[in-house]
């Protein structure tokens, strides 16, 4: 089975590679539509569309290096996840290189692709994030780890932060929950698309930061397929030609609060929850 990094290397081990190709032209190499076969069988054609489809809506993923582009996909295709903008499973973003003015892509995973891989695993019985608005934290204690959660005490749409919660089918259970404002020092320290205009850190905020704390409490709580591991690895990396990172962020947990129990988490329409018995994630209408 073809990996990101043999795609990586179909395009570099040609004189076709040079400043001025497009992304349909590489995109219609034979040897490039084989690792995408081999990846993805017949659903190999639609996939490939729909790289184009997100470079022609976005003018500065437009702008990027092709070669990042594809191989940013490439990645979402090795985890199976689809890579259109609106579903918010995996995202294809455009940033700017501080070292040579560059545009490149980077592979991002959104926060339901996260829920995805949990949901394969089998091993949680349920995930769920969602944002808290003012007024809904009633309390936090930092000995116990417990807080509490009231819905009727919501005094405006202010959103003060984000929780994350699974549940595993063994028992154990974990929650993290972060300020907004923590939300935000932890995306502009890790995240070099976040102060990119056109980035979903921009276009959708929240999607953004429950994608931070679904992350940050699988990676350092949840069981670790190898999926879930190499998604985690490649989260807003950009892969270059000989299968290396570029600039791959340290999973840090410093502005987070981890916590042992969770009192009244809501049930609200942006959650993702996987149902043990039916084995599939009800995602919001």
């Amino acid at each position: 089975m073809s990996s990101t990094n043999e795609v990586a290397q179909a395009l570099a081990k040609t004189d076709e590679v040079k400043k001025g190709n497009t992304l349909a032209v590489l995109l219609d190499r034979v040897d490039v539509k084989k690792r995408f076969s081999d990846m993805m069988g017949n659903r190999a054609a639609g996939f490939m569309s729909s790289i184009i489809s997100c470079s022609n809506n976005n003018k500065q993923l437009k702008a990027a290096d092709p070669m990042t582009v594809i191989s940013a996909a490439a990645m979402a295709a090795t985890l199976d996840l689809p890579i259109n903008p609106a579903l918010g499973f995996a995202h294809i973003v455009p940033y700017k290189s501080g070292k040579d003015g560059a545009t490149r892509a980077q592979f991002q995973m959104g926060w339901k692709g996260f829920v995805q891989l949990a949901q394969r695993s089998r091993q949680y019985q349920t995930i769920n994030a969602d944002v808290v608005y003012e007024g809904e934290l009633k309390s936090h204690n930092k000995l116990t780890g417990e807080i509490t959660y009231s819905e009727e005490d919501r005094k405006s749409d202010k959103v003060i932060g984000y929780f994350a919660y699974f549940r595993l089918i063994n028992g154990f259970e974990k929650a993290l929950f972060m300020k907004t404002e923590d939300v935000e020092k932890h995306g502009k320290r890790y995240s070099k698309s976040f102060t990119y205009p056109g980035s979903v850190w921009k276009t959708n905020f929240d999607a953004m930061a429950l994608k931070t704390v679904v992350k940050l409490l699988i990676s350092k709580w949840g069981p670790m397929s190898v999926d879930m591991q190499r998604a985690i690895t490649a989260d807003q990396g950009t892969v270059i030609n000989d299968g290396g990172k570029e600039g791959v962020p340290e999973v840090q947990f410093d502005d987070a609060v981890v916590v042992d129990q969770v009192v009244e988490i809501p049930k609200v329409e942006t959650s993702a929850i996987l149902d043990e018995e039916a084995g599939t994630a009800q995602e919001p209408e």
